[in-house]
C-alpha cells in the first residue's frame, strides 16, 4: 500500500526549485494502543477541556492560545495571528545555508523524514541539489512549518533521496559539561583494558533490526490473543507484586569480574 505523503511542496536553492513530498521515516502505528473504558458499561471514556475555575465544558470556538505573562494574566493570540508568523516556510524548503556533515552532532537531531521528488519533471533538478551535497558531504539547513511550527531542518543526501531531519532549538539542548565535569580525569587501568577489549570483540556482531525488538510489546500481542481465544469475560484479578531485587551491598573487582566474563563467554563457545 502506497504511502499518503505527510507533506507536499517546493524545495527551492537559489533559483532551482522543484516539487517534493514528505514522508516519516519512522512509524509507531504498530504499537499497541488502548482506549480508556468504562468498565461497567464497557463504553468508551471521552476528555474534553473544562474550565479550570468554574469547572464547566469550554466549546472548541472558543479555545485560543495564551502566552501567561503573569499569575492568570494571558496575552490571547488567534490561530491566523500565530500562523501568518511563519507563512514563507509553510510550503517551501528553501535552503539557506550548507555546513559539514560531522559538525552537526546527534543530540541536534530529532525526528527524521524522507523527502522524495513528487513530480518526474523536477527529478533532475533534485538530483543536481542532492548530488552536490553528497559530493562536498554538506548538508543543507533550512526552515519548515510542521504542525503548525516553523522549526529549523537538514538535509541530508541518501541513497536516491533525501533525509530531513527536524533540529532541536538551541534552548533545546543541554550542554554535556554540567553532566559529566564531576567524573575523574583519571585514566582506566591498562591491565584491564585487554579484558574489556576482548569482551567487546566476542560480543560485537552486525546490526539488525531484532536487537531494537519491542518484548513487552510482544507479550502484551500475547495476552490479547489469548484473550481473544476465551469465551467469557475474565475477572479482573490484581497482579501479584514482584519482589524488586536489592542493591547489591558489596563492590565486586572489577577485574574478577572481567576475567569470570571471558571464562563464561569461552565456556559458551565451547
Amino acid at each position: 500500500m502506497a504511502i499518503r505523503p505527510y507533506w507536499k511542496g517546493y524545495l527551492k536553492l537559489s533559483l532551482v526549485t522543484c516539487p517534493v513530498q514528505m514522508m516519516p521515516a519512522t512509524s509507531e502505528s504498530e504499537k499497541v494502543r488502548f482506549h480508556t473504558l468504562n468498565r461497567e458499561t464497557q463504553n468508551r471514556v471521552v476528555s474534553r477541556y473544562v474550565d479550570s475555575v468554574t469547572g464547566k465544558p469550554v466549546n472548541e470556538d472558543d479555545e485560543v492560545k495564551g502566552y501567561q505573562r503573569g499569575e492568570g494574566d494571558y496575552i490571547i493570540l488567534e490561530d491566523d495571528e500565530i500562523e501568518n508568523v511563519a507563512l514563507e516556510s509553510t510550503r517551501t524548503i528553501d535552503i539557506s545555508t550548507f555546513a559539514p556533515r560531522d559538525s552537526i552532532d546527534w543530540i541536534w537531531l530529532e525526528t527524521p523524514y524522507y523527502l522524495a521528488p513528487n513530480d518526474p519533471v523536477g527529478e533532475e533538478a533534485f538530483s543536481v541539489i542532492r548530488d552536490a551535497m553528497r559530493a562536498k558531504d554538506m548538508v543543507g539547513i533550512a526552515r519548515l512549518v510542521i504542525s503548525r511550527r516553523e522549526r529549523p531542518v537538514m538535509l541530508e543526501p541518501r541513497d536516491k533521496g533525501i533525509v530531513l531531519w527536524t533540529l532541536r532549538y538551541g534552548d533545546e539542548v543541554r550542554e554535556e559539561d554540567s553532566y559529566f565535569e564531576a567524573i575523574g580525569d583519571g585514566k582506566a587501568d591498562e591491565t584491564i583494558l585487554p579484558l574489556v577489549q576482548q569482551l567487546i570483540r566476542k560480543q560485537t556482531a552486525h546490526w539488525t533490526p531484532k536487537m531494537v525488538e519491542d518484548p513487552v510489546q510482544e507479550r502484551l500481542l500475547e495476552v490479547i490473543a489469548a484473550k481473544k481465544k476465551q469465551l467469557k469475560k475474565l475477572t479482573p484479578t490484581k497482579a501479584k507484586a514482584r519482589a524488586t531485587p536489592s542493591a547489591p551491598n558489596n563492590v565486586v573487582n572489577i577485574m574478577d569480574a572481567l576475567k569470570r566474563s571471558v571464562a563464561a563467554e569461552r565456556r559458551a563457545k565451547k
